[in-house]
């Protein structure tokens, strides 16, 4: 029997047991001791079989959230690689659970964004640039375990912690790297000085936020605002969030959060739009429209910038 069946198993007869005891009404022996989530009932000394099952039923979530958790922060642990997930199929819209509201800031001054996720000269740039000085702490923003400290290419020294949702954070550009490869860390600690190794252009922290290798807008997810909130406790993401053709690096995008599967399955659908060419446009004004730049449109079209452009045509927007 493996160990978690074996927990949940124990629990499921401590449950019997102790509901026996006061069908029966006999007391419990002093030597049972209580679990927590049995306190409000054991005052009362009464359990029937519908509050037996809802306990049991209970017991099993919770089990079964504890196993997700381990699955997602152990399958795919490498830390010799920068992604791991390089041969797994993410399906889309996927679930990102919080167990906060709130996470700490990766610096210790004001935020302050200078490029954001998107496409970037030519190139797809997938996280957000916050300034900081050369030497300034650099902190986790969230609970959870080193994967990777390393030099990786342009990102410089980095280090990526992986934490119990599944989410990756990666902070690049270090000067230092004061945390090891498997360490344990908690929100808000240190784990590097701010620099500018790598290509960088100046001093400033490099932020992505990946889940399963996917690079996700950091935005869609956290609010860079002083408050430092979390969007939602419960958040699904869709190919749009995850794709930095779609954004544009020296814009924040207009963000619509999903905290239902519902909600993001309409908004997929949403977002999959065609535009139809009408009398007067040109692809200037439908990317002013719709937040796009020329280049976005032309490479989602395969067209050219002096493409000549017919009334009813359909122009891809995403």
């Amino acid at each position: 029997m493996n160990s978690s069946l074996y927990q949940f198993t124990a629990k499921a007869l401590f449950l019997f047991l102790f509901c026996s005891y006061n069908l029966i009404g006999q007391k419990a022996p002093d030597s049972l001791v209580v679990p927590p989530t049995l306190n409000k009932i054991n005052k009362e000394k009464k359990l029937d079989v519908s509050e037996l099952s809802a306990l049991i039923d209970t017991l099993h979530f919770e089990q079964e959230t504890l196993d997700t958790i381990n699955k997602l922060m152990e399958e795919y642990w490498a830390n010799n690689t920068f992604n791991p997930y390089s041969d797994t199929f993410l399906k889309f819209p996927f679930n990102i659970s919080f167990s906060d509201t709130v996470y700490a800031s990766p610096i210790d001054r004001k935020k302050v964004v200078t490029s954001r996720y998107g496409w970037r000269w030519g190139r797809p740039h997938h996280g957000i640039d916050i300034d900081l000085i050369s030497g300034d702490n650099v902190r986790a923003i969230l609970d959870g375990k080193v994967r990777y400290v390393r030099y990786h290419g342009g990102h410089g020294r980095t280090v990526v912690i992986r934490h119990e949702n599944g989410l990756e954070t990666v902070y690049a550009h270090l000067s230092k790297q004061l945390v090891k490869e498997n360490d344990t860390v908690v929100k808000g600690q240190i784990i590097g000085k701010g620099g500018v190794t790598g290509n960088a252009r100046g001093s400033h922290l490099h932020l992505e936020v990946r889940y399963q290798g996917k690079s996700i807008n950091p935005e869609y997810l956290f609010d860079f605002n002083k408050e430092n909130n979390i969007r939602s406790k419960e958040l699904w993401v869709t190919k749009k969030w995850t794709n930095p053709l779609k954004h544009r690096s020296t814009r924040r995008s207009r963000v619509t959060v999903y905290t239902t599967e519902e909600e993001a399955i309409l908004g997929k659908e949403a977002e999959s739009t065609v535009y139809i060419i009408r009398k007067g446009d040109t692809l200037w004004k439908i990317a002013r429209m719709h937040q796009l730049s020329v280049n976005q449109l032309c490479r989602l079209n395969s067209i050219k910038k002096t493409s000549k452009l017919r009334i009813g045509q359909r122009i891809v927007l995403n």
